[in-house]
């Protein structure tokens, strides 16, 4: 088995925070799709964020439920507490590079051109450097300067077209989701379990099964074995368990999954480790753009067709649509298909902070 990536991830958290607020309109920072993302790049053994946390008391909340340790920067003026944070932050990486040795892979998020001579250092020392920060907001000197970056908005589970609050301030938080969570962890007597069809469980696992497998064949060279989907399913979900879904183990899953044709099944190396792969399915995924295509033909007769609204509108014409078993991470990806196919084009409409889909010409 090859050796996993060992990560340590440092998040400059006002910088990302701030910078997803404003350009996407975000309330609280969701840090889930940031973890999803590392966890098919390999082990996160590391998680730091830097802030003064008065500022994001809810985030707080939500990043130390991820596990993330919260490094406290005190209350200064100006730019000497951006300073503090920033150097704090890099003098924590470069210590961590020389006294855990195991670490091959580090994470900045961050978009602030300051910590290039950062990155540059820890490549000098022969690590991995990976980027994350929020496009609008991303100094253009920092992302040629890593082995790889992540723009926050095209990672998947981010939604484009969720709209700004008005009036909203970076510091606001929704009281509703509070009282939420608030009810989530209170005791209580009674447990309501929810009522969920087969149907639902199988859509779930699905999905969970084939975004998985699709972010690995997009960050990994070699074949995709069984045993690494399920250790990066459970990077993802730590409490997933195959029993739940009635499956006695995980190769009995993926066999369900193969019968049914959702992925391919093929010997490797490694006795009862197979290779898992999505089938080749041409002819289908033909089907599927052409369904896309005349979808967005039909509804650009009543106006202009948005991204957010589309794929309802192709389930409604076919139910059992899904682009994930087709090996597209999400459906954004499956249109930047299209339009590489010359069958559809795109543009983001500022006002509505979402695409815009038509033909193409």
């Amino acid at each position: 088995m090859d050796e996993e990536e060992r990560i340590a991830l440092f998040l400059d958290y006002e910088n990302l925070a701030i910078g997803g607020r404003e350009v996407l309109g975000a309330g609280t920072f969701d840090f889930r799709p940031i973890a999803d993302a590392l966890a098919e790049r390999g082990r996160v053994v590391v998680r730091r964020a830097y802030a003064d946390w008065s500022r994001f008391e809810e985030d707080r909340r939500v990043l130390t439920r991820h596990h993330v340790e919260l490094i406290e920067m005190p209350q200064r003026m100006g730019h000497m507490r951006k300073n503090a944070a920033d150097i704090k932050l890099a003098v924590d990486a470069i210590e961590l590079c020389f006294e855990r040795d195991y670490i091959t892979t580090f994470v900045i998020g961050t978009g602030d051109s300051d910590f290039t001579p950062l990155v540059h250092k820890l490549r000098e020392l022969n690590r991995r450097v990976i980027g994350i920060g929020v496009e609008a907001s991303t100094s253009a000197l920092l992302p040629p300067a890593c082995d790889e970056f992540l723009f926050y908005e095209r990672l998947e589970g981010i939604d484009l077209s969720a709209k700004p609050r008005r009036g909203s301030r970076s510091s606001g938080r929704s009281k509703a989701p509070a009282k939420a969570e608030a009810e989530a962890v209170a005791p209580s007597d009674t447990v309501v379990e929810p009522v969920v069809s087969p149907a639902t469980e199988e859509r779930d696992f699905d999905v969970l099964v084939t975004q998985t497998l699709s972010g690995l064949e997009r960050s990994t060279s070699g074949p995709v074995l069984a045993s690494m989907l399920k250790r990066t399913i459970l990077r993802k979900d730590p409490t997933f368990n195959e029993s739940n879904y009635g499956f006695r183990g995980f190769g009995e899953l993926i066999r369900h999954l193969a019968d049914r044709g959702v992925v391919e099944l093929a010997d490797s190396s490694a006795a009862g480790d197979p290779e898992v792969r999505f089938p080749a399915q041409a002819h289908d995924e033909d089907a599927a753009f052409e369904l896309l295509r005349s979808t967005v033909e039909r509804q650009a007769a009543k106006g202009p067709v948005y991204l957010s609204g589309l794929k309802s509108q192709l389930r409604k014409r076919e139910p059992d649509f899904s682009e994930k078993k087709f090996g597209y991470g999400g459906f954004l990806q499956f249109c930047k298909a299209a339009r590489t196919r010359g069958l559809i084009e795109m543009e983001l409409d500022d006002t509505a902070n979402d695409y815009v889909v038509r033909l193409a010409a």
